[in-house]
């Protein structure tokens, strides 16, 4: 059960009206890394969680971003008035009203024409929300890192969202809800952390022959060494034919077929073969010459 109090969590003081900066703010309500995604990714997981404490705090974070979800979407709503009520009363010339909502180059045109200033459920390119940005898997050591991750693009959006703008009421706010994000990044590792085992996620080990087997695959210059790839904590495999066939196979994929299956499939193959020999007259050929015919190309002459 849901009880809304309208006192915003955090006081939200806008000095000026700016469409392009309130469209470049959807990015945190209506985007991927946004308050509503999180909201719903810890909502969902709360929902089918079955540890108590992980629930409540699931559950207590989930509510706590659709209260961010409201104070970005005021700030929104109120960097859109002043250009609101020009757009809706036509109060200026047509290519004045142009020019006031593409501002700095930002299409905020979107949110005006099409929302009337409201905060609209799209990121600041003007894409939908959509559930895919929700990508709960249900099972917490997977969820709780992927949480993690969330909080923390969240974290850098916020940042980059401040050092666009010079309104410190907005800096502020901005401010608050980037804080918040680190709170809940350390929550959520405290609650990963506190199960024991939480490493590799799920129930099923790693096979040991490959658990700690790092291939170097991309070699030349640029090679680099440290603790992710260290002789200390890998088993380095850099030698190319070392690196196919792990398993000691041959390498080579098989399928095991019936009779009825391989017979059809052998027809197929005898029907689709290709002819090596064969060079054909085709649509590219009619098309690149008058007489219908390729140039051959030039042999390069040695100097």
């Amino acid at each position: 059960m849901f009880a809304h109090n309208k006192r915003l969590q955090y006081t939200v003081r806008v000095r000026e009206s700016n469409p392009g900066l309130a469209n470049l703010l959807l990015e945190q309500f209506g985007g991927p890394q946004g308050e509503l995604a999180a909201a719903c990714r810890y909502f969902t997981q709360a929902l089918g969680e079955d540890d108590p404490g992980r629930k409540d705090m699931l559950l207590d974070i989930a509510t706590e971003e659709l209260s961010h979800l409201e104070v970005i979407g005021t700030l929104v709503a109120m960097l859109n008035k002043g250009a609101k009520g020009k757009l809706a009363e036509g109060v200026d010339a047509e290519a004045d009203l142009y020019r006031s909502l593409h501002g700095a180059g930002n299409d905020s045109h979107v949110t005006q024409v099409l929302y009337g200033g409201g905060p609209a459920l799209i990121n600041s390119a003007g894409q939908l929300w959509n559930a895919g940005y929700i990508d709960t898997i249900g099972e917490p050591s997977a969820d709780l890192r992927s949480n993690i991750a969330a909080e923390a693009r969240a974290k850098i959006v916020y940042e980059r969202l401040i050092n666009v703008t010079d309104d410190p009421g907005v800096k502020e706010a901005l401010g608050f809800l980037m804080t918040r994000e680190v709170a809940h990044q350390l929550s959520f590792e405290k609650a990963l952390y506190s199960m024991q085992p939480n490493f590799p996620p799920g129930k099923l080990p790693g096979d040991p022959r490959f658990a700690r087997t790092y291939f170097d695959m991309s070699q030349g210059e640029g090679d680099m060494r440290g603790s992710w790839n260290s002789d200390a904590n890998f088993d380095v495999v850099s030698d190319r034919d070392q690196q196919c066939a792990v398993d000691g196979g041959d390498g080579l994929a098989n399928v095991g077929l019936s009779r009825e299956e391989l017979e059809a499939l052998q027809a197929m193959a005898a029907r689709t073969t290709s002819q090596p020999d064969a060079d054909p007259m085709t649509g590219a050929d009619l098309g690149s010459g008058v007489d219908g015919t390729q140039p051959k190309p030039k042999s390069r002459q040695k100097r």
